[in-house]
């Protein structure tokens, strides 16, 4: 009778409202002490004075999952149903945090998906530290804002599973909703307006000042730069034709000595002749190719110690396969011998045992042949007549 539903209570999507809790929670609340003392008789005028006890918030917990006060309540709740205007008061509610939590959590099980928005968004400015109790049995700290985000977002909390819940965009295409305004807000606007006439009060000479001088111009520099400089090295593997110094320094009309000392102070110089792009190496060109091939060349011998350690693990590895298959090997010659022992051993009982049995059988008949032939009678002298008689082949006498 105390675990029965208010007979005035409604269904609840389609079901007894203490349904929405799990059979097995369920069942351990009913079983747990503070609903049987502390949660007997309650109504939704007492429901609050409990409610103003509770000092954390939680699901089950410990070994046998004991449920927590707040689970109690909740469950007390679904059973005697109060009305929307007491749940809303229990929102609303600023002096007690927890008594906001359960009226939040109790509203996100029963109430439709336009209430629940309406009525638990606001709480999100609301960040207040609550304690929470972990399954493991310790605490933890949050705030009511975290709890409200998990009671929105998340499948399952304090350990019972959460109406499906839509989309809050489905309803603002709708028209249940109105489009959600954030707090700060207003204090966007603000920042925009004053930076707003900031900007029409500074000329544009200084605008473009700032351009110059702007990181994002920084970085699009350094970008063009690293660009030019990737392309330039993968230019300078390129097949080509290298002239002589002299006819380099011919084509540029300057002497030998001074075209060297340019050549290796430009990047690259490209000379269309017909079919042909000719490329003139600079210095750092050759010390960039040196020391590719110097990392090509460390690449390579990395890679052959890589294969000689693979190999030697391999050699390793079928040793101790090649130990093991013997181990085995041994072990099956040694069982094979056991077992050929036990066969020639229970041959050999069985053959004592055959000729045990047989002795007695050859007495037996012997005993009887030496009755039927009268050579056991009493008397001696009728005894030795019939042994003469049977080796005559006549009748014993009697």
């Amino acid at each position: 009778m105390a675990n029965r539903t208010d007979p005035l209570a409604k269904n609840i999507r389609g079901t007894n409202p203490q349904n929405l809790v799990e059979k097995i929670v369920r069942t351990k609340i009913y079983n747990h002490t503070f609903w049987k003392e502390q949660c007997f008789g309650l109504t939704a005028e007492t429901l609050v004075d409990k409610a103003m006890e509770i000092d954390h918030v939680g699901g089950t917990f410990g070994g046998n999952r004991k449920p927590t006060p707040f689970l109690c309540l909740i469950l007390k709740m679904l059973q005697i149903q109060p009305e929307k205007e007491i749940v809303v008061e229990f929102i609303k509610n600023d002096d007690y945090k927890y008594v906001r939590i359960l009226g939040a959590f109790y509203l996100r099980l029963t109430g439709s998906d336009v209430d629940v928005y309406r009525y638990l968004e606001p709480l999100y400015n609301d960040y207040r530290k609550v304690r929470q109790k972990l399954s493991d049995g310790r605490f933890s700290l949050a705030h009511v804002d975290e709890v409200i985000e998990e009671l929105l977002t998340k499948d399952y909390s304090c350990d019972i599973a959460m109406p499906r819940l839509k989309k809050r965009w489905t309803l603002e295409q709708n028209g249940l909703l109105e489009p959600r305004k954030s707090v700060l807000e207003d204090d966007f606007e603000e920042e925009e307006e004053k930076e707003e006439n900031e900007g029409m009060a500074d000329g544009s000479e200084d605008e473009k000042d700032h351009y110059r001088r702007s990181p994002e111009r920084e970085r699009d520099r350094d970008r063009d730069r690293e660009r030019r400089r990737d392309s330039h090295r993968h230019s300078a593997h390129a097949p080509c034709l290298v002239f002589s110094v002299l006819n380099v320094c011919f084509l540029y009309g300057i002497s030998s000595h001074q075209r060297l000392h340019t050549a290796s102070e430009i990047e690259i110089v490209e000379i269309p002749t017909g079919f042909t792009v000719l490329t003139v190496y600079s210095k750092e060109d050759r010390d960039y190719d040196r020391d590719y091939d110097d990392m090509d060349r460390d690449y390579e011998r990395e890679r052959g110690r890589g294969r000689d350690r693979d190999r030697e693990r391999d050699r390793d590895r079928d040793h101790y396969r090649d130990r093991d298959r013997e181990r085995e090997r041994g072990r099956d010659r040694e069982r094979e011998r056991a077992r050929r022992r036990s066969r020639s051993r229970s041959r050999d009982r069985k053959r004592h045992e055959s000729d045990d049995r047989e002795e007695p059988k050859k007495k037996k008949e012997k005993k009887e042949k030496m009755k039927e032939d009268g050579t056991d009678h009493p008397d001696p002298e009728i005894a030795e007549a019939n042994r003469l008689r049977a080796s005559l082949g006549l009748k014993p006498l009697r």
